[in-house]
């Protein structure tokens, strides 16, 4: 039986994941749903962002879905975000990033592409200092988390049928760190043969890769990158999807996923019933095809979504509920 620990968050992360709870118990009877909280309102309640006991729970289900985040531009004493936390404390050392057309809402037809990140050091392993007024923040990255998210990406492109992994780096400007991301990654791929069994692996400058997904994304099939970069670069590359408010993600790691969409806590809109849930009900599809391993139930949730999006359920406004009762009765 599939276990599910299930952390709205703040803000709209309340509404749009008991929306894909919602789909995924329809899609997956006897799915087990558990409870824990995370977030900046459990920062202010509680003074962590992340309690023991909720990352007890999601080691305990090994499988997770997290609404969104508030948290501060400023630095507050004490806070640390929760998904970051969330990343590094549970080892989640990669993040999937797929970008597919979505009927009548993406700007382009035919893409499909998958961004592969690393998840836990790079510019957010939280290395930040004042030395008097020069502000310092260190980037951290490492042979071993390179090799691992490197092999990875290696994996699932070749699991996928996939032709191209692309590896983006900034090399020519940072040739130590972003030297050792790009070489580390290659080794993984020369020991698993990737280009043998038909990967062709190359490489671009962050740059030049960003201006071509801007407007030429057909040319990827899968990306490998930094943390930073690939946070970046696939919100550049939600625009293909419909935006980053539609846009689904999953964290991953040895013992454990969180799925999550991309978008924020929209304070604006909280509260109001009109928060779209397809990104969230998207990412729930990412654990049934990566996690549980359930490639039939993600593509029942994904066929669904993409036929309620083509009947005109895309429109800014709509009711949450409305949104998700049309996703449910498709499947």
């Amino acid at each position: 039986m599939a276990r599910l620990c299930i952390i709205e968050g703040d803000g709209i992360g309340k509404e749009v994941i008991p929306a894909a709870v919602q789909v995924l118990e329809k899609a997956l009877p006897g799915l087990e749903v558990t409870q824990a909280e995370a977030g900046w309102e459990t920062f202010t309640k509680r003074g962590i962002s992340v309690p023991a006991e909720t990352l007890a729970a999601v080691r305990n289900s090994g499988v997770a879905l997290f609404g969104a985040v508030s948290s501060p531009s400023r630095k507050v004493q004490g806070y640390r975000s929760a998904i970051l936390t969330l990343r590094q404390e549970l080892d989640l050392y990669t993040n999937l990033r797929p970008v597919r057309s979505l009927p009548v809402i993406s700007p382009r037809p035919g893409i499909d592409l998958l961004i592969v990140r690393e998840n836990t050091e790079g510019m957010y392993a939280g290395r930040e200092r004042l030395e008097g007024d020069t502000a310092i923040a260190e980037r951290v990255i490492t042979r071993s988390a390179s090799y691992r998210i490197g092999r990875k990406a290696v994996e699932l492109a070749l699991a996928a049928g996939r032709r191209r992994l692309t590896i983006v780096h900034k090399a020519n400007v940072l040739p130590v760190t972003d030297g050792l991301f790009r070489d580390t990654v290659r080794e993984a791929a020369a020991e698993l043969d990737a280009e043998a069994r038909g990967l062709m692996i190359d490489e671009l400058l962050v740059d030049t890769a960003a201006n071509q997904l801007a407007g030429q994304p057909e040319k990827f099939e899968v990306i490998v990158t930094t943390n930073l970069f690939g946070d970046i670069l696939s919100d550049l590359a939600a625009h293909w999807c419909g935006g980053m408010g539609l846009a689904p993600s999953l964290n991953w790691g040895p013992e454990a996923a969180i799925a999550e969409p991309v978008h924020g806590s929209a304070p604006d809109i909280a509260g109001k019933g009109i928060a779209n849930p397809v990104a969230a009900v998207l990412s729930g599809a990412l654990l049934a095809r990566y996690v549980w391993e359930m490639p039939e139930v993600a593509q029942r949730i994904e066929g669904a979504v993409r036929a309620a999006l083509a009947q005109g359920l895309a429109r800014t406004g709509l009711p949450t509920a409305q949104i998700t009762r049309s996703i449910v009765e498709r499947l």
